[in-house]
């Protein structure tokens, strides 16, 4: 069962009312005692359907969910759409210049606190959650990826395990590394972290950038998990198929 509701991001957009999509697994209908983890991800229009989905193509999570009867609570909240960085300025816990998409004004820490401080109790309280810090997930692709990364590194007392996918280390010169180095990070901390072989094409550089953050993850002592996907490519249908592999890694 999938859930909306809207609320607005106040920190980022003001007033503005935004669509958060709360997945339920099935155990929750026959047993009203039970209770779950919660994964919170990015990109809620991308998540659960197509016809919502910016390319119309999702992840179709909710379906994942349900033919495997997993036990978990996925919240996932839509992006900023206004032109002509919206996305990007939420999703950037940096601010930097770009020569393809010029200056992007990183929003991101204050949409992580707003997350942190506002969604995940709101969460709590109507849901029945788990919410405990090693029951507290995150994940998301791209621009989402990063922001996962940086949620497990500088919010670790809150989300225990990440996944970013294809996540966009290249943000500001990889800076996301840094960030890592300088975050208390727990030694039972889990991040999967992927990249596509087709992404990799005419851009080695990444595959520079993504190593970097995943050794300074493991030297943090985090449980890391690094894949290149093979035939992989920057898209909610390439992401669609990893979901097999990173949800199990999370739920290890």
């Amino acid at each position: 069962m999938i859930e909306t509701w809207k609320t607005p991001v106040w920190p980022v957009t003001g007033r503005k009312p935004r669509k958060v999509y709360v997945y339920l697994p099935t155990q929750t209908k026959k047993n009203r005692e039970s209770r779950h983890p919660v994964l919170y991800m990015f990109d809620g229009h991308n998540v659960f359907f197509d016809e919502d989905a910016t390319y119309g193509k999702s992840w179709g999570m909710g379906k994942y969910l349900d033919r495997t009867r997993t036990g978990l609570i996925v919240v996932a909240v839509d992006c900023n759409h206004r032109p002509p960085h919206g996305r990007l300025n939420e999703y950037s816990p940096y601010t930097f210049d770009d020569e393809r998409f010029g200056h992007i004004t990183g929003y991101g820490r204050r949409y992580m606190r707003w997350m942190v401080e506002t969604l995940k109790p709101m969460i709590d309280e109507r849901y029945p959650t788990l919410p405990e810090r090693e029951t507290t997930w995150i994940a998301g692709s791209s621009m989402g990826g990063l922001m996962s990364l940086f949620a497990v590194s500088e919010y670790n007392h809150v989300f225990s395990r990440a996944a970013a996918l294809s996540p966009s280390v290249w943000a500001s010169d990889c800076r996301m590394a840094e960030t890592i180095r300088k975050a208390h990070i727990g030694p039972d901390t889990v991040v999967y972290m992927d990249y596509g072989s087709e992404e990799l094409k005419g851009q080695e550089y990444m595959r520079g950038y993504f190593c970097r953050c995943a050794d300074a993850l493991d030297r943090k002592g985090a449980y890391v998990t690094t894949r290149v996907v093979p035939g992989g490519e920057h898209c909610e249908a390439s992401w669609e198929r990893q979901i097999p592999i990173f949800l199990p890694t999370l739920l290890y």
